[in-house]
């Protein structure tokens, strides 16, 4: 009998077994529209729980579905894909590929954004292993405190006091859990954080091939220091030593790595800013060479990172980018053809906007309410108010530049300025915001389109 792909029974399935229904239902909650990237993302979200469902040698041979969403700044290209990552649990990364150069300028080489999404999976990890061993840190900390509180005296107790010593351990015990001794100061060893770290200089930059040989020998750089601190703060201190040592680092990255590997998600954004257009010379040189280089991260190959080896055959790659003055059919030929689902994304419309202010769980008029009910100022929206802000959004996209959703934080920022400043004076106040607030606040700005353009 064949095994699936997942051999390790223990750990949690890398993809969460949501039904494309189910996955569009959640991002509901905080996209409003765009239903055929909902649809691409939520269905290439189940093909990854599909295939880890098969046998390792049908499951191999799979590729992605990767993803190129079409749209202008602001329609919700990025929030989809975040929202997706957390819906799958998944190790997640966003970087925009303008920020990349071709191997032998000076920049950021394309697998830099491997190397990073390999460090989110390995904090992952490790943040669920010291949740599995934090009941287990704790004794073994309120261990070593009691020992720092009351040392064992030397020579060690004779048996007739060996009763006495005991109570006097399980007194102390019970005022440590109390909290009665918390202020009390205790010296704890800890680890000089201020070790060697050794790198390398390369074209590509430090930060991408740095080793910090702690890591890696912390045996030889070990330097230990000792400190005076309060027992509250060294119980946390000594829980996370506890911790670290109950973790299997070696175990950690080889789930990191599996984890970027079956369900690592990378988000691509501004592609559409090194799409060549076959000049020979200048900048697009370059901007073709990053594709050059991308092309077999997209495809499949193996990345050199400090915990190991990752293959990048089965990352989901969302690539995503405006498209205004370049079009997708600029990328190389081989790098469009590993970005088979095209996904183009809705300009938004007025009612687009009432809904974002309104319907997601996330949405900014419910932020601004709850930070200003922290004053005890309550903050209540009209639904004419709403449409008028919707209003004076699209007007303003229209007449300076479309920024799509993000027009609206802006509006509230500058409708809100005044309460917002004020509101420590104004406990108890409770502020309605109308139609005419609203045009009374922002209309003389948004008729000034000069001025517009810089504050809005």
């Amino acid at each position: 009998m064949t095994s699936p792909l997942s051999t390790n029974n223990e750990a949690p399935e890398i993809v969460e077994s949501l039904t494309p229904r189910e996955i569009v239902a959640e991002l509901d909650k905080f996209v409003v529209g765009q239903k055929a990237a909902k649809r691409a993302v939520a269905i290439a979200l189940r093909n990854r729980w599909r295939r880890q469902q098969l046998p390792a040698e049908v499951a191999e041979e799979i590729q992605p579905k990767n993803i190129l969403m079409i749209g202008s700044t602001g329609v919700g290209k990025t929030e989809i894909a975040r929202r997706l990552a957390k819906l799958a649990r998944a190790p997640f990364l966003k970087v925009e590929a303008s920020k990349f150069t071709e191997v032998g300028y000076v920049g950021r080489d394309v697998e830099s954004m491997i190397r990073d999404l390999v460090e989110i999976a390995a904090a992952m990890v490790r943040e669920e292993r010291r949740a599995a061993v934090r009941e287990s840190a704790a004794q073994k900390a309120e261990d070593r405190l009691l020992q720092l509180l009351i040392p064992v005296p030397a020579p060690a107790p004779e048996a007739e006091h060996a009763t006495d010593f005991s109570e006097t351990i399980e007194k102390f015990r019970q005022k440590l859990r109390s909290g009665v001794l918390d202020k009390r100061m205790v010296e704890v060893e800890v680890e000089d954080s201020t070790g060697p770290s050794f790198e390398m200089f390369t074209p590509q930059g430090v930060e991408e091939v740095g080793f910090n040989l702690k890591e890696m020998m912390p045996g030889l750089f070990g330097r230990r220091q000792r400190q005076q601190m309060s027992v509250l703060e060294a119980r946390d201190v000594l829980e996370q030593q506890e911790a670290e040592k109950l973790i299997d680092r070696q175990q950690v990255s080889r789930d990191a790595r599996r984890r970027v590997e079956q369900g690592g998600i990378l988000f691509l954004d501004e592609i559409d800013k090194i799409a060549g257009r076959d000049s020979q010379h200048g900048p697009d040189v370059s901007r073709e060479g990053v594709q050059r280089d991308l092309l077999p991260i997209v495809e499949g190959s193996t990345v050199a990172t400090k915990y190991g080896a990752v293959k990048t055959d089965h990352i989901l790659f969302i690539a995503a980018g405006a498209f205004h003055i370049s079009k997708p059919s600029d990328l190389i030929p081989e790098l469009q053809g590993r970005l088979p689902i095209r996904v183009e994304l809705d300009s938004l419309t007025e009612e687009d906007f009432v809904r974002i202010l309104t319907e997601p769980e996330t949405a900014l008029t419910k932020q601004y309410s709850a930070l200003l009910s922290t004053e005890s100022v309550q903050l209540e929206f009209q639904e004419d108010a709403i449409r008028e802000i919707a209003r004076l959004a699209v007007e303003v996209n229209q007449n300076t530049q479309n920024i799509g959703a993000r027009r609206l934080a802006t509006l509230l920022e500058r409708l809100l300025d005044e309460v917002s400043f004020e509101a420590p004076d104004m406990e108890g106040v409770s502020v309605t915001i109308d139609s005419a607030y609203v045009r009374r606040a922002l209309a003389g700005l948004v008729e000034d389109q000069d001025l517009s353009r810089y504050v809005l």
